[in-house]
């Protein structure tokens, strides 16, 4: 996991080049004028997902995590928490490949704080479960990027 805020990504050298092309993308697009949908960048490599969702109480949201793809969470609008752990201490269930998605349950390791202009990178051993409301539940726009890590 990576969290950071989108004015000083290029602090992070290790970047990859893929991850890099996802924070020129946003330098260079206002994401938060976007409809929730997806957004191809370059093929099926690297694509946004804008989302738009009221946060819940934490018992209400699910875990997650991703096999081909790791996720870059930007937050546009509105204030989230992010619970965050491993895959290895959680209990696992079918992964559907068709929509790269891992179902979890487990017990939070960490939360952030998700607010505008900060950002999370989750790679495929991250569990996290987004959209969980910090005190009163509120509505939260942010870009999700999806790199490929993997053909699995």
């Amino acid at each position: 996991m990576v969290f950071g805020n989108r004015d000083r990504w290029e602090e992070y050298p290790a970047l990859g080049d893929l991850v890099k092309k996802c924070f020129r993308y946003l330098e260079g697009h206002d994401l938060a004028a976007y409809e929730a949908g997806s957004y191809p960048i370059d093929g099926d490599k690297v694509f946004v997902n804008v989302a738009a969702y009221r946060t819940a109480p934490a018992s209400e949201r699910f875990w997650e995590a991703h096999k081909a793809y790791l996720d870059i969470h930007v937050a546009l609008e509105g204030t989230e928490r992010i619970d965050v752990g491993f895959v290895c201490r959680m209990r696992q269930g079918e992964y559907v490949k068709q929509d790269d998605f891992l179902p979890l349950e487990g017990e939070k390791g960490a939360s952030i704080l998700l607010r505008p202009g900060d950002f999370l990178i989750c790679c495929p051993n991250d569990a996290h479960r987004t959209g969980v409301a910090e005190g009163e539940p509120q509505d939260v726009k942010k870009a999700i990027f999806k790199v490929k890590v993997s053909v699995s």
